[in-house]
């Protein structure tokens, strides 16, 4: 563009320069009928260029630097100039009615399905597709979330009715014998107890020490006192400790009377739990008081801090964009362009917005216009004008010498015909 500026003016000094030679070359000839006429052409064409010189040049600065009147017109009357064009922006090419009638001639939806539908298979659009979506998930603050889920997990347990479910935790204690397996597990760690030489002889210990505290008075005084100089902590201990497995032995014996009497008394505790309104009570209060003192937030929120790690990366396997994510997308697009219902709530709802916005912000069209313009100095302004208007005006100046040489050939030759 400032070739093509530069280029033109050159283009229009040669004319100019044209006609002053000419009108020169030809002073010596203005006595012959052909000299006259040209001189007179020349003439009328220096004339006519150095007018449309002087006109374009006034346009934007003083000719030669003289401050003629009327002269630098632009740098003059810029305030002018700027307000209409603003006015002629605001109340003329860009008003509010015209904005919203191309608005309202534009359908948005079907525009932004037919560009997403095209592009959605673009390598570029999916892999920010899949960039947005796991920043998304970074900028979620799990830190914020862990209270609400503390608050509601809390108010969760503690609404829970253990009347509903106690009940079915015996059934399937009873159910799935674990009363047995439990007795079971108690028999086999008290034989393994009481097979051990350090119970025995603490066994023992505890027998000896036991009869000889028993006070007692004639024979039995003195049945006691024989019976603890046969025995010692050792034979005592070995009675007991026989005695204790036996017993076990006995009660591990699945068809043992003792063993069936033993169950059957546990199930009847269990099966009377079920409607112990003081255990429930109590059952109750420790639950509340456990999860009042229970701090959970640590747990919660690196456990949150994993699932959005987890998240994320899973958002970057390609299972995601190719089994989740663009099949959602075709499904959802291809269901909006067969509802032309909905389109046309999405439609309404964008124009209203993009309408609402012009009524808001409609004065600040002319505002940055001003402020741009505000921003260049008057040489920026003039350089800017040329490059773009500058070509049409120096084409003035030369069409200017042209007409005038054309025109003085025909007055100077009717002159000489006349």
């Amino acid at each position: 563009m400032v070739k093509q500026k530069y280029k033109s003016q050159h283009l229009a000094t040669i004319s100019l320069a044209i006609m002053g030679i000419g009108f020169i070359i030809t002073i010596p000839l203005q006595d012959s009928f052909w000299g006259n006429i040209l001189q007179g052409g020349f003439e009328a064409g220096l004339v006519g260029g150095l007018a449309d010189w002087f006109a374009v040049t006034a346009l934007f600065r003083h000719p030669l630097g003289i401050p003629i009147p009327h002269t630098a017109l632009l740098p003059k009357n810029r305030q002018r100039i700027t307000e209409g064009i603003i006015s002629m922006l605001e109340n003329d090419w860009l008003t509010k009615e015209s904005i919203r009638q191309k608005i309202n001639s534009i359908g948005f939806t079907n525009k932004l399905v037919e560009i997403l539908a095209s592009e959605i298979n673009s390598e570029t659009l999916q892999k920010n597709i899949v960039t947005l979506v796991q920043h998304l998930i970074k900028k979620i603050e799990v830190g914020k979330l862990t209270p609400i889920i503390e608050k509601e997990l809390k108010t969760k347990l503690i609404d829970w009715d253990i009347k509903k479910y106690l009940p079915l935790l015996i059934n399937l204690v009873t159910d799935r014998r674990y009363d047995e397996k439990t007795l079971d597990y108690i028999l086999k760690e008290i034989d393994e107890w009481a097979a051990k030489d350090s119970t025995k002889y603490k066994l023992g210990g505890m027998a000896v020490e036991a009869v000889e505290n028993i006070k007692a008075d004639g024979f039995m005084q003195f049945a006691l006192k024989s019976f603890s100089n046969l025995v010692n902590e050792e034979k005592l201990g070995n009675i007991i400790q026989n005695l204790i497995q036996k017993g076990v032995s006995s009660y591990r014996d699945p068809y043992n009377s003792n063993r069936q009497t033993l169950l059957i008394h546990i199930r009847n505790k269990l099966e009377s739990i079920k409607t112990d309104e003081k255990i429930y009570e109590e059952l109750s209060n420790l639950k509340t008081h456990a999860i009042t003192k229970w701090e959970p937030q640590d747990q919660i929120n690196g456990i949150l801090e994993q699932f959005q790690q987890k998240a994320i990366d899973f958002v970057a396997e390609p299972a995601f964009l190719n089994h989740y994510l663009l099949p959602f997308i075709h499904d959802n697009l291809s269901a909006l362009k067969n509802n032309p219902e909905k389109v046309d709530i999405i439609d309404t709802w964008i124009k209203a917005k993009l309408s609402s916005f012009v009524n808001k912000n409609h004065s600040k069209i002319g505002k940055l216009v001003k402020e741009n313009l505000d921003k260049l100095d008057d040489k920026t302004l003039i350089n800017m004008v040329e490059t773009n208007v500058g070509k049409d005006l120096q084409w003035i100046r030369v069409n200017g010498a042209v007409c005038g040489f054309l025109i003085g050939l025909i007055l100077v030759g009717l002159r000489a015909f006349f």
